[in-house]
């Protein structure tokens, strides 16, 4: 049986929110503008003044908001680049103000026209919750646990069963949308098993990459020209990357990263010694430099993941799943934050558009997961592709071609600043992947292929 939601002067009822860190605070910002009531479960014990939280162990290393993402942001948090500008987070051109090691060398330090903004998520979790807080229409419940969801009747969800810490017994909250933003641990595939809705097998592609990361004080004697300095991974033979990004109250965050049993160490001296492997210097130069450090950390769980909801038939009313509960990414590549923002904007739109024509919330959810789905497609063929080439038993030819194409792009790019400026368009998500392919780049990389090809069959003298 359909139920329907009361709306009050214009607005739903309530919406919930399952899960309070990155995802569920934008997301929750957003419904704000629908429903009268937002309330937000957590987890992990949180105030507005919380930081990196323990179920957010990618939390301490670095993340790149991609200038789509900071776009968004923008758009429902207005001034907060401003904001985190002011207090040393800074604002730069990706071309510029970045040292950035492809394959074939450094890119062009030239302008692109694409904007980036540098920050520690801790601070921007910090920022976001403080906003979002202060909106009258939502409620955060901290230390709360959902434990599963309940029907009214045949596929529609209307409430979340939770528990708060020290609870004996679970409660139920009553929702007109329910909402799960809670990350990549999201408990959501056994909650629709429960309710005996089968649920595709998700897909997996394995990253096999360990991140150690560390804070530090920018040294008052250093005036390095960039504002990150980077250096990628690449199958096969670029087993060792690292980044090092200028972030808010004058401190470095750096992240190592190594394929399978290149490990980045956790020893401080280890730490710098794996650093002076790399090929750009200048992650070497300023964890060299430092003056003070905070506790380094380990990250090793970072395998693509994307649950395939926008398969299933009987997907629910009511329910929808956004960020990291649909898709991970490995960091690497820095599309999480971004995609989590456009979908919660995709949110906005498909709720403006529903009580524009006044059809209710029943029938939003399906369509609402297959649009993420087409959000999801390009970062994940983008970061599963590079993946797939670590793995010498698993290579499918659109990866294998992907690989191809990419490398030589990059030996384009280091010499020709419009092509990577290009590049740059699409690793922020403000153009799409075609404009990679345009006749005159496709030319170009099919010239530079033919260059090195000839190159390596020059018989030798």
């Amino acid at each position: 049986m359909k139920t329907r939601a009361v709306q009050h002067g214009g607005k739903w009822g309530k919406a919930v929110v399952i899960g309070g860190g990155y995802a569920g605070l934008v997301t929750a910002r957003v419904l704000a503008d629908h429903f009268s009531e937002v309330v937000i479960l957590e987890q992990d014990p949180m105030d507005e003044h919380t930081g990196t939280r323990p179920h957010v162990p990618q939390g301490y290393h670095a993340h790149a908001m991609l200038a789509k993402g900071a776009e968004v942001l923008e758009k429902y948090f207005p001034g907060l680049r401003a904001e985190l500008q002011d207090i040393g987070a800074p604002v730069f051109d990706y071309g510029e103000h970045i040292s950035f090691l492809l394959p074939a060398g450094f890119a062009p330090r030239q302008r692109t026209g694409v904007e980036v903004q540098t920050f520690t998520r801790d601070e921007l979790e910090r920022r976001l919750r403080g906003k979002v807080l202060a909106l009258p229409e939502v409620t955060l419940l901290p230390s709360t646990r959902c434990d599963g969801l309940r029907m009214a009747g045949p596929g529609t969800v209307d409430r979340v069963q939770y528990r708060t810490e020290g609870a004996e017994q679970p409660t139920e909250l009553a929702a007109d949308l329910v909402v799960n933003t809670s990350g990549r641990a999201s408990a959501l595939d056994n909650w629709l098993t429960e309710m005996g809705l089968p649920v595709p097998e998700k897909r997996v592609v394995k990253a096999k990459i360990t991140y150690t990361s560390m804070n530090f004080d920018r040294s008052e004697k250093s005036t390095p020209d960039f504002n990150v300095a980077y250096q990628m991974t690449f199958a096969p033979h670029t087993p060792r990357g690292g980044v090092l990004l200028a972030v808010e109250r004058s401190r470095w965050t750096c992240s190592l990263f190594g394929f399978e049993d290149q490990l980045p160490p956790t020893e401080n001296s280890a730490y710098l010694d794996f650093a002076k492997s790399l090929n750009n210097p200048h992650l070497a130069e300023q964890i060299e430099g430092r003056s003070g450090q905070e506790a380094t950390y380990r990250y090793t769980n970072v395998n693509n993941q994307w649950r395939l909801y926008h398969k299933m038939k009987a997907w629910p009313d009511r329910l929808i799943a956004i960020g990291d509960a649909v898709c991970v990414f490995n960091p690497v590549y820095g599309q999480g934050l971004t995609v989590a923002a456009m979908e919660a904007d995709l949110l906005h739109r498909t709720l403006g558009k529903h009580r524009a024509l006044g059809t209710g919330l029943d029938g939003l959810s399906r369509g609402f997961q297959r649009a993420v789905a087409r959000i999801v497609l390009t970062p994940w063929t983008l970061s599963s592709n590079s993946d797939l080439m670590w793995n010498p038993d698993r290579r499918p030819v659109m990866a294998r071609i992907a690989h191809w194409y990419n490398k030589h792009l990059f030996e384009v790019s280091v010499r020709d600043a419009r092509v990577w400026s290009r590049f740059a368009r699409v690793a922020n998500m403000v153009a799409a992947p075609t404009v990679l392919f345009h006749p005159a780049v496709v030319a170009k990389v099919m010239s530079q292929a033919l260059t090195s090809r000839s190159r390596r069959t020059r018989p030798r003298i």
